[in-house]
């Protein structure tokens, strides 16, 4: 570490241990009031009185010793619970507007109810924003009884309500539900043309679970609603048959790395050979063209069982940090349609696009933010700049006792897997419970079938079986359990040794607790965390290590074998340079996809800038702000979303092509921006032209029967879903299909698309 990084990382210490201070002395005072003695209806008067202090102006910071007092004391008659000092001082952080960093099974879903109940107690509404549905329901239910003890209303949201029931449960004083329902409904209400239409209220307050995720890792991922479906006829499994021709290198070039991939001029030749189409490069192959690209990248760069499964007769997308399915999400442009071709499946084309907004730009739309999760300060730095949230490491309730060993890293993949199986065989004998953590679907059942072979049977989880999730993971911790897991089991879990039996788990503990393996380092020192973060709960003995081979992909994207290495062997090498280099690999990659993230954010930013100025106009009419008849209000309302929902037509057309400008030596970004702010300035004038033209034809008629008529309503049904765009974000970059015509440029193009990753040399 040099000595800049070692100076930041004091100041943050020394920082942090004053704000504990801080919240240590508040905790004294809130310990103080002890209520005990007070019977219910006096708490119960008591948190009235502080709902209407609060909604009378006085700062919640001045009611917030009372508040947390009184939510201990709720805590302990209604379920048992009496929070520990550190979930009180991670309740101050919290609503301090601080992401904290507490470790696995400290208690953060009781932690927020503190910060959630102060808050709520404007009335004007807390979200928390859990990892998915189950957790959501899960959250409102168990800790429903300390709010409703107090006077005030808990709900959650689940994909599926009605209308009718997610407007009530948002209108509830804490809701539970994920970020990406709370998006969806949010673009449902954008394009609402009633008020009774709309779910939501004003943004007020959020508490955000797993705040890594959703703040860093799924930022970025675009949520759309469009209009109808329809089925897609394109003759897709044409151009999968054609791409499997096309051999690699002598055809085409790509690399697995950047995740490029594009045709030589040897494989344009022998498409046109096969196709008889001619020039492939003429602008009346365009569509063609097309579909050949997108064909080749999921043919080339698409593995099943890594990166999509099969299930069902369909395509499902696995997520790269959890390797669970990423549900409702599909691949953009018309690579969904190549990789559901591939597969030999049908696929469903989506309609017209009326809305998006990501993640990151849906949770800046609440005035207050917080989150909590296991792993932050790895990317406190991001925290920081993307959403001024600082960290605060609150510390553990019991000491940390984990053991985590250096890595253990190999020549190549056939030793490494060789002493993994040795390694676990041995652990397993004794009866200790094994977590593996493998890098995808592929690995998992591979490693899993030679563990049966060394005759150590093996639970598998993985994106096929996670609706047993929940099972698989409360047994991980039994004696002789072993656990073979993707990413899913590296969040939203708890692993109690002993599978939660006292007795068991004392024999557990005896043996050294949970072992936790990783086969593998992630780009991101914090996945690797949340693994190690399954074992060593509350205290509990543990250990963890990792498995690395030189072979493996990050290690042969970044580094290259020294001479002494050359050679395979089948031990370990012993040579402790290398784990810091590992560990400065995941630091310059961390690093490098920090500084994507902003580059692409500069171009989603001035969209959503864009779709806020638009949105206010559009709210103020659908609340009644503007002196209009019903007839134009309606009328406006359809226009603005017809104008909106073209302009993201051509957003999306031009951000696929943009990077050529480049080539002329012109900046991509200054070129979307300008191109972007000339068509939003055309759509006022185009709203009011079509605005007057349907007016004439109502002749000022207020009757909904004539709207109909005339097509001024919302679309007969519309779908929600998520945008799989990691293919944009550098090193899985690949081209479009509006962005084929760089081969008309191949000499050029090739040398613009030069890799954007420069290997460190060691």
């Amino acid at each position: 570490m040099n000595i800049a990084a070692k100076f930041v990382q004091r100041f943050r210490e020394y920082d942090n241990r004053n704000m504990l201070k801080a919240y240590r002395d508040k905790t004294e005072q809130i310990r103080t009031r002890n209520l005990q003695a007070w019977d219910d209806t006096k708490l119960q008067e008591e948190s009235f009185r502080l709902q209407q202090a609060a909604q009378s102006g006085i700062a919640l910071d001045e009611l917030l010793v009372d508040a947390y007092s009184l939510v201990c004391e709720a805590a302990s008659r209604t379920l048992g619970l009496q929070p520990y000092d550190v979930q009180i001082m991670a309740g101050i952080a919290l609503h301090e507007r601080m992401l904290i960093e507490q470790h696995t099974g400290e208690g953060k879903t009781l932690s927020a109810v503190m910060p959630a109940y102060l808050n709520a107690l404007t009335g004007k509404g807390v979200h928390v924003l859990t990892f998915n549905d189950y957790l959501a329901r899960r959250d409102a239910q168990w800790m429903g009884p300390i709010y409703r003890f107090l006077g005030l209303s808990v709900d959650s949201v689940q994909a599926g309500m009605s209308l009718t029931e997610k407007r009530a449960a948002y209108r509830s004083d804490i809701t539970y539900v994920t970020a990406k329902e709370a998006g969806f409904d949010y673009l449902r209400d954008t394009i609402a043309l009633t008020e009774a239409a709309t779910v939501h209220r004003p943004f007020h307050y959020v508490i955000v679970d797993e705040a890594d995720s959703l703040l860093l890792d799924e930022a970025r991922v675009p949520l759309v609603i469009s209009g109808e479906s329809e089925v897609s006829h394109s003759d897709g499994m044409r151009y999968a048959d054609l791409a499997r021709q096309l051999l690699a290198g002598e055809h085409y070039d790509y690399d697995e790395f950047q995740r490029n991939v594009y045709l030589n001029d040897a494989g344009a030749a022998k498409v046109e050979e096969l196709l008889g189409c001619g020039n492939l490069y003429d602008s009346r192959n365009s569509q063609l063209l097309t579909s050949l690209n997108c064909a080749l990248h999921v043919e080339t760069l698409l593995t099943k069982d890594i990166d999509y499964i099969v299930r069902g007769g369909a395509i499902e997308l696995i997520e790269e940090y959890t390797g669970r399915v990423a549900e409702n999400r599909y691949l953009p442009d018309g690579l969904q349609a190549a990789l559901t071709a591939k597969e030999g499946l049908k696929w469903t084309a989506g309609g017209k696009i009326l809305g998006t907004i990501t993640i990151q730009h849906f949770i800046s739309l609440y005035p207050e933010i917080c989150g909590m999760t296991a792993t932050a300060c790895a990317s406190a730095m991001e925290f920081k700049d993307i959403y001024a949230l600082q960290v605060v490491q609150i510390p553990p309730n019991r000491l940390n006792i984990r053991t985590d060993y250096p890595h253990r890293i190999y020549t190549h993949k056939e030793a490494k897997y060789q002493a993994l199986v040795q390694d676990i065989s041995s652990i397993h004998r004794e009866g200790r419970p094994i977590l593996i953590g493998t890098a995808s679907v592929e690995e998992s059942d591979m490693l899993a079938a030679e563990l049966a072979a060394a005759g150590v049977p093996a639970q598998v989880l993985n994106a096929k079986n996670d609706a047993e999730e929940a099972d698989i993971i409360a047994r991980a911790g039994e004696l002789g359990a072993v656990t073979v897991s993707t990413n899913m089991a590296g969040r939203g879990v708890d692993i109690r040794l002993g599978g939660g039996d006292p007795v068991q788990a004392n024999a557990v503990a005896r043996l050294g607790g949970l072992y936790v393996i990783g086969t593998h380092v992630n780009e991101s020192v914090r996945i690797d965390n949340q693994l190690r973060g399954r074992s060593g709960r509350q205290g509990d003995p543990g250990a963890s290590v990792f498995y690395v081979s030189l072979e493996d992909d990050l290690m042969r994207r970044f580094s290259s074998p020294t001479p002494a290495h050359a050679v395979r062997q089948q031990e370990a090498i012993e040579e402790p340079l290398l784990g810091r280099k590992i560990a400065s690999i995941q630091q310059i990659v961390m690093s490098q996809n920090f500084d994507i993230h902003n580059e692409l954010n500069r171009y989603s930013d001035m969209i959503e800038d864009q779709r806020r100025i638009l949105y206010a106009e559009r709210l103020s009419i659908l609340l009644g702000e503007q002196p209009m008849s019903p007839a134009e209000q309606r009328v406006r309302l359809f226009y603005i979303d017809e104008c909106w929902a073209d302009h993201l037509a051509f957003v999306s057309y031009l951000r696929e092509g943009i990077h050529l400008e480049s080539i002329a030596s012109r900046s991509p970004i200054d070129e979307f921006h300008t191109q972007i702010t000339g068509a939003f300035d055309q759509i006022p004038v185009k709203i009011n032209h079509a605005e007057e033209a349907m007016l004439v034809r109502l002749g000022g008629s207020n009757d909904p029967a004539e709207w109909e008529r005339l097509g001024l309503r919302s679309p007969a049904s519309t779908r929600t879903y998520i945008i799989n765009d990691q293919y944009l974000q550098n090193k899985r970059s690949s081209w479009t299909g509006t962005t084929v015509v760089a081969f008309w440029l191949r000499p050029f193009a090739q040398k613009v698309l030069s890799p954007f990753i420069k290997q460190p040399k060691y």
